[in-house]
């Protein structure tokens, strides 16, 4: 089947990893430009493979390409709103080819080629040939297809803007409804080749991590392959409807995730929320300081109000992991009304990249609008609560409330030979991914992720 390929085409080779040390050159990615995009379309030439622009041979070793991948398909069964299901396929079956690594989605894409695979004479008509047979083979009603790939900077960034352009009008069909209007959701486990114990829950008012799949999206491609990584889920009884916990779905993440996860809540980052895998598009963070979230995305190449970058973070709740105060999210879900809405929603938001802002004007509320700062506002932890108390952000009332609470507790005066005190102005007092501290009375008490300030700890003896 793959004769013509000279590299090995095959499942176990997904997840394979090339690293910069290994890697003759890199397409798309953070430092570039790239999206993938799935078409259904009439009169295909069905095995028509092309690729625009230099290929793998013209390439200098170790430079970065823009990169685009097109592929339209033809078939008496298929459907429109199967488009973004196959799409999203495309990252699982690159990452069939030996030598070949491709990450995220959309126009997010980020792909490697090794040294080795092009010393064996692997080319990017090669991927194309490979993705023809793959996706016909997975998708049996797929009658004709059809394989662009660009790597023209010109003839990328048209492809890009066509690309997103189809990504709005799935997008905006999917905002028709909310979760109350369903009986199910769906599940997802794509990205579990990266991410062990991540399970995606897609609901009408939440989409997929990655942004590349709707409840529409899902709802056809469950009834196409009904044992396939994309499966429905009965929502059961409704444990919280402000945080998004329903019990079925946590039995369902519990059963997909090998029990790693037993709750999620679907509409908070706090206690128990969504895992993450990798290719989400954005990330929410708790400030503890300003008891506050900040938003970050892939494309953000600053650092965060927390010091790091969005990698870092990335890197610090990816793979599956539930690390309350840290969650992934899609661009779509930050423009449903259900939106962390557990937390305050846009209430609790104080600092984002200014290119999210510029994108949600039509979703976060007026009066919050400037209320907001982006990188350009402030940067560190003192200038955004200046600029919060400057522009009376919502939030300040919740810190002046938690302030007040603190200096209620500081009239206890005296901690006698019952027990001690430990403090220091905004002194932190622990950061650790796990922090066990034994306590009297055969508690003891686990801090996971913590990051601690206080103004003064009092422990007594009772």
């Amino acid at each position: 089947m793959f004769k013509d390929i000279p590299v090995d085409v095959s499942p176990m080779y997904e997840g394979e990893r090339i690293r910069s040390a290994n890697m003759f050159i890199e397409l798309g990615g953070p430092k570039s430009s790239g999206a993938e995009l799935i078409q259904v379309a009439e009169d295909v030439e069905d095995g028509s493979l092309e690729v625009v622009g230099p290929e793998l041979s013209e390439m200098s070793e170790g430079e970065i390409y823009p990169f685009g991948i097109f592929i339209q398909i033809q078939g008496e069964k298929l459907e429109k709103e199967l488009e973004g299901v196959i799409e999203r396929r495309v990252h699982e079956l690159c990452n069939h080819v030996k030598g070949f690594m491709h990450l995220n989605q959309r126009d997010q894409i980020w792909c490697r080629v090794s040294k080795e695979a092009v010393e064996a004479g692997f080319k990017l008509e090669h991927l194309g040939k490979a993705l023809s047979i793959l996706l016909k083979e997975e998708f049996p009603i797929i009658e004709k297809i059809a394989v662009s790939l660009f790597t023209e900077k010109s003839e990328v960034e048209a492809f890009i803007e066509t690309a997103r352009a189809a990504y709005d009008v799935r997008d905006t069909r999917a905002m028709e409804l909310s979760d109350e209007d369903v009986d199910v959701f769906y599940g997802c486990v794509m990205c579990q080749s990266f991410a062990p114990s991540h399970v995606c829950v897609v609901t009408p008012d939440r989409t997929a991590l990655c942004g590349a799949i709707n409840w529409f999206d899902c709802r056809a491609a469950a009834k196409m392959d009904p044992e396939g990584p994309i499966f429905e889920v009965t929502k059961g009884k409704v444990l919280d409807a402000e945080k998004g916990e329903y019990s079925d779905v946590n039995a369902m993440v519990s059963d997909r995730s090998q029990g790693m996860v037993d709750r999620v809540y679907l509409h908070s980052v706090f206690e128990h929320p969504h895992t993450s895998c990798g290719c989400f598009e954005a990330v929410a963070f708790y400030v503890p300081e300003l008891d506050g979230i900040g938003i970050v995305d892939r494309d953000f190449r600053g650092e965060t109000p927390l010091g790091i970058p969005f990698s870092a973070m990335a890197g610090q709740c990816s793979g599956g992991k539930q690390i309350e105060g840290f969650t992934g999210l899609s661009m779509g879900y930050m423009r449903s009304p259900k939106f962390l809405r557990a937390d305050g929603n846009y209430k609790r938001v104080i600092w984002m990249p200014k290119e999210i802002k510029n994108s949600l004007t039509d979703f976060i509320p007026n009066d919050l609008i400037e209320k907001i700062p982006t990188e350009e506002d402030a940067g560190s932890i003192k200038e955004i609560r200046k600029f919060l108390k400057e522009h009376e952000h919502p939030v300040i009332e919740r810190f002046q409330q938690a302030k007040e609470e603190v200096e209620e507790l500081e009239t206890v005066e005296e901690v006698s030979d019952e027990g001690r005190v430990v403090g220091a102005p905004a002194a932190q007092v622990a950061y650790a991914p796990e922090l066990s501290m034994a306590a009297g009375g055969g508690v003891k008490i686990i801090l996971k992720n913590a990051k601690i300030y206080a103004e003064k700890v009092i422990i007594k003896k009772k």
